[in-house]
């Protein structure tokens, strides 16, 4: 093992910190996937469209199994967490011109689905602590315009749910709550994700519950249950009670024109078998965040906090505050690049402000020309919120899978960071 006596970092040459010793791979197969798979391959029904074969399909089970790991009324399965969001939205009524407050520090999708159901994205701060959605700032962010809010439980942070929710309540809108990166997280000791008016989830490949690609919608609303159900199929939605074998499941009702969201077979089976080694995979990131919250503190950086009422953490990633001193002699960038040049494991800024990001870029799209002066209202440009930048700046992150590893791969982790850290005058940029 190299140490900080070494005549090089890694990145400059020099022996890692670590070398020859995998990380944990994700996503990892639970014990029965296999067979799952296999059973809705000569199941002769791969689609919730094929016709009725006479039992529920996988997609109706997994939709069960989650609605009652979550205590939650109603799960509709949706083909990517994007479309999850898409339909939430537009569930709840937002529509053309109406803007929805979402947080400036988020993945490009929290944006780019408002402008996909015609409304207008409007980015509000963050905490400094949680890099969450600032109840506040979502505040001051309100307009005779607003129709809703979109929080998003960031990295391995919950937002503050209790002053979110009160403040939805007060104003009159939705509260859509992204869970896409909390699967199994508590919030007083209820599951991230049944807070809002809808929650959202994600089963992309990097998720903690994956499907390779895949999402959910859920809530406590029949009304709005039905409404999701039939965005995500084609204006469809499923019966009171089956129909006989070999004839359509899915009712062309009439009711609201969607589009197909469907989440396949192979996923949902998939899924099912997933969701059963969830809680404990999570326990196991959680100790291990744990120790490294207590090893990388001790170098002086500090980690991600989540908000008071959480009782659970999950980690999608774990995110983690460089020292003032390091940054005022680099960037966080370079010191990512240098760390994972240790480990052999990508670490990485956190995501750039959605006003800076270059994923989000409106007048790429003709779509969004439809109305005179609707460009000017999506725009990424013009916006000054400087905890989302001062944090964009300072934070670097790693994928959860790390965190399935031993104390040992925890000990490397801080071992790497004290090395780069010790020596970041060396460092270019």
């Amino acid at each position: 093992m190299a140490t900080a006596l070494d005549t090089a970092l890694a990145v400059h040459g020099g022996a890692p910190v670590r070398a020859g010793r995998p990380w944990p791979v994700w996503p990892r197969p639970a014990p029965g996937a296999g067979a799952s798979l296999i059973e809705v391959l000569h199941s002769g029904r791969w689609s919730i469209a094929s016709p009725y074969g006479g039992e529920p399909t996988f997609e109706r089970r997994f939709a069960g199994d989650f609605a009652t790991y979550l205590s939650t009324g109603y799960c509709v399965p949706t083909a990517s967490g994007t479309a999850a969001l898409m339909t939430a939205l537009e569930a709840c009524g937002v529509g053309a011109g109406d803007e929805v407050i979402v947080p400036a520090l988020s993945w490009v999708a929290s944006a780019s689905t408002v402008l996909g159901v015609n409304a207008v994205p409007v980015f509000a701060d963050v905490d400094p602590r949680t890099l969450c959605l600032d109840p506040v700032a979502a505040e001051a962010a309100i307009t005779p315009a607003t129709r809703a809010i979109v929080v998003v439980h960031l990295y391995s942070a919950l937002a503050e749910l209790t002053a979110l929710r009160a403040l939805a309540e007060r104003y009159g809108l939705p509260l859509i709550e992204d869970a896409a990166q909390a699967h199994g997280a508590t919030y007083l000791h209820r599951k991230a994700g049944t807070f809002g008016t809808v929650g959202t989830f994600s089963m992309h490949h990097t998720k903690v519950l994956s499907s390779g690609e895949g999402g959910a919608a859920v809530t406590d609303d029949a009304a709005l249950a039905r409404r999701i159900e039939h965005l995500r199929a084609d204006g469809r939605c499923l019966p009171d009670r089956p129909p006989a074998p070999g004839m359509p499941e899915l009712v062309e009702t009439g009711e609201l024109m969607g589009s197909n969201r469907c989440l396949s077979e192979f996923q949902s089976a998939l899924l099912i078998a997933q969701l059963k080694e969830l809680d404990e995979q999570n326990a196991v990131r959680r100790a291990n965040a744990a120790l490294l919250d207590r090893l990388l503190g001790e170098l002086g950086c500090t980690p991600q906090e989540t908000s008071a009422g959480t009782t659970a953490r999950t980690y999608f990633g774990y995110a983690v505050r460089l020292p003032d001193a390091v940054l005022r002699e680099v960037s966080a960038g370079v010191v990512a690049a240098a760390v994972s040049a240790e480990l052999g494991l990508t670490v990485r800024p956190v995501y750039r402000p959605l006003f800076d990001n270059k994923l989000y870029d409106p007048a790429s799209r003709p779509r969004f020309r439809h109305v005179p002066g609707h460009l000017w209202r999506v725009a990424p440009a013009g916006h000054d919120l400087p905890v989302t930048s001062l944090a964009a700046r300072s934070f670097v992150t790693f994928h959860h899978s790390a965190l399935l590893g031993d104390e040992a791969d925890m000990h490397d982790i801080a071992a790497a960071f004290g090395r780069v850290l010790e020596r970041a005058c060396e460092l270019d940029g």
